[in-house]
């Protein structure tokens, strides 16, 4: 297992669309497990694979996350099948570095998928579980937090990571 760079906005895959993964060849097994150290390298608690560069339907996450390390999940072409209730915090990210927003999320939700092993899965979640699915999905449709925040915070956002880059 290797630590893999993270790639951070405004990277162009960032805003791309996943495509569904088609097959879990070693390619993918080897990615899979590259994500979930990743993830707890970076002190994550998710990690969606267009973050890592590859622009595929598959995200690690483990809501114990980053100190306990208890429950890491792969979840391959995940899929939103029920969704109830409103519930808004402040979420982060790491292609985000510094930035955090106010997101209003569904409380509930049902995620279908496939396993590492390919094997049909279907995860009920609620809390913080239930927003870190919702954030790695947005990874999945090119959305970033930017995408959640005023245009103000975004314009501010834009000029810092701007001012980065010229340092």
């Amino acid at each position: 297992m290797a630590k893999l760079p993270i790639l951070t906005y405004p990277d162009p895959v960032l805003a791309k669309k996943a495509e569904p993964v088609a097959e879990i060849t070693p390619e993918i097994k080897q990615l899979m497990a590259d994500m979930v150290q990743t993830m707890y390298e970076s002190d994550g608690v998710g990690l969606a694979a267009p973050q890592v560069g590859h622009c595929l339907r598959l995200i690690t996450i483990d809501e114990t996350g980053p100190k306990e390390r208890k429950n890491p999940l792969v979840i391959l072409n995940p899929v939103f099948s029920d969704c109830s209730g409103s519930k808004e915090s402040e979420e982060s990210c790491l292609s985000l570095p510094t930035f955090t927003c106010m997101v209003k999320r569904f409380e509930n939700v049902t995620v279908r998928g496939l396993n590492e092993k390919g094997e049909d899965i279907e995860i009920k979640a609620e809390g913080l579980l239930a927003i870190i699915l919702q954030h790695e999905c947005d990874h999945l449709e090119g959305k970033t937090l930017v995408n959640h925040a005023s245009r103000l915070k975004r314009t501010m956002y834009d000029t810092k990571v701007k001012k980065w880059k010229k340092d």
